[in-house]
């Protein structure tokens, strides 16, 4: 796999877990008082009480260590050499050759389109001719 599909795949793995730990932080999120006009929220006890609490921990070092994966992947990237200018100077090059590669499949296509309107009228006058002949009596 290139650089840049796994860049890709580190970025959406990035974006799950992120989902992942806010999704989790909000459904195990320990009820508050809202006013003092309500009263006091109960709290649900079960045995994942301790789970509960390590859960973020792990999700956020899951969470960091994507993010350090990804660094290393940016920086393995290979430098431009040249600098900014030499990118807008190859992007130019690259702009002007798709440009003459355009016009060259724009001036094939009007022959073949020209092509196949001799081909048509040809049929045409090859069906025309075949149906005007007739059968000796």
């Amino acid at each position: 796999m290139d650089i840049i599909s796994q860049l890709q795949e580190q970025v959406n793995t990035i974006a799950a877990l992120a989902f992942n730990t806010f999704g989790t932080l909000q459904r195990d999120a320990p009820p508050v008082r809202l006013s003092p006009n309500y009263r006091d929220p109960v709290a649900p006890l079960s045995d994942d009480t301790i789970n509960i609490a390590e859960q973020p921990k792990l999700m956020s070092a899951a969470l960091v260590q994507a993010a350090k994966q990804f660094d290393m992947l940016v920086s393995a990237l290979p430098l431009s050499e040249g600098g900014e200018e030499a990118q807008f100077r190859r992007i130019a090059e690259l702009e002007a050759e798709n440009e003459a590669v355009g016009e060259e499949l724009q001036r094939q296509l009007e022959a073949a389109e020209e092509e196949l309107r001799q081909v048509q009228e040809l049929f045409k006058q090859a069906a025309d001719n075949c149906l005007n002949l007739k059968r000796p009596d």
